[in-house]
């Protein structure tokens, strides 16, 4: 019920893949991070969608937190990562239609498999999108810095990097730097991180926003402000919502925290879509 322990789970064989089911309810809501974050990392802790009566099923990514790295002969690419995700559905959901949601990594890979399995989902949530269509070669090299950083300085140089390069407004800095390194501080495989943060990148999840114009269902798309997040254009967000047909677009205040960083907020924006996804499919 909503308030008990969350239920772990460690799905086999190969990778591993950890994550945990807390609360229940319909539609359940499974949540995928984006690169470098962990399952914690969507939500940050608040159990506001369990109490609103939600199963929550939330995940580590391949090398990310608790998970294993890809075997030898698989990688990072977002045909292995929709595979995981259809492995976690199968295994904690079966046929249950659910909502689906993800951030940056997570949002790709969740709108991938939305357009793999359009039928399964009740409602699509996309947090903080990135990818556009494009692979651009300077973004490349963004994140085969952080990769390099990564590799030959650990999270120290890791955080670093996220300073010099990311572009941060000076009144965000002290607490995205420190968000930052806390969150890497989770990674049980940080050399597997390594090849993740090099391979991903270069990995099209589909093919360009016009194919989401074939997702007919309800969609919640969550849109961060710049000057705070950088990584995670509100531009991006925007497209997405004008190519998705039956999408809201949703942001925090000018001036305030990223909605995608508040996870009670956001918690309660996602329970109210999932009424609205609801009532849409009576």
């Amino acid at each position: 019920m909503a308030g008990a322990a969350p239920a772990p789970f460690a799905l086999g064989p190969a990778p591993e893949l950890r994550g945990e089911v807390a609360g229940n309810g319909a539609p359940p809501v499974v949540l995928c991070h984006g690169i470098t974050a962990t399952r914690r990392y969507v939500l940050h802790g608040s159990r506001a969608l369990e109490r609103a009566g939600h199963a929550v099923v939330s995940y580590d990514a391949r090398a990310h937190g608790e998970s294993d790295p890809a075997p030898a002969d698989e990688g990072y690419g977002y045909p292995e990562l929709v595979g995981d995700l259809e492995r976690v559905v199968a295994a904690s959901l079966g046929d249950e239609r659910f909502i689906l949601g993800g951030h940056s990594m997570g949002a790709h890979t969740a709108v991938a498999y939305a357009l793999a399995h359009p039928e399964r989902l009740a409602g699509l949530v996309v947090i903080g999108p990135v990818y556009t269509g494009e692979i651009a070669a300077g973004s490349l090299r963004y994140w085969d810095g952080l990769a390099a950083a990564l590799e030959d300085g650990g999270v120290d140089g890791f955080v670093a990097y996220i300073d010099r390069n990311q572009g941060i407004d000076p009144g965000w800095r002290d607490s995205v730097l420190r968000f930052t390194r806390a969150r890497m501080l989770e990674h049980r495989h940080p050399r597997a991180l390594v090849r993740a943060l090099r391979e991903v990148p270069r990995s099209r999840p589909f093919g360009g926003l016009d194919e989401l114009e074939r997702l007919r269902l309800p969609a919640l798309v969550v849109a961060s402000r710049d000057a705070a997040d950088p990584g995670h254009p509100y531009a991006a967000a925007a497209a997405y919502a004008e190519r998705l047909p039956q999408a809201r677009l949703v942001s925090e205040g000018e001036g305030e925290s990223p909605l995608a960083w508040q996870g009670g907020r956001l918690s309660r924006e996602i329970a109210a879509f999932a009424v609205e996804a609801l009532s849409s499919s009576l």
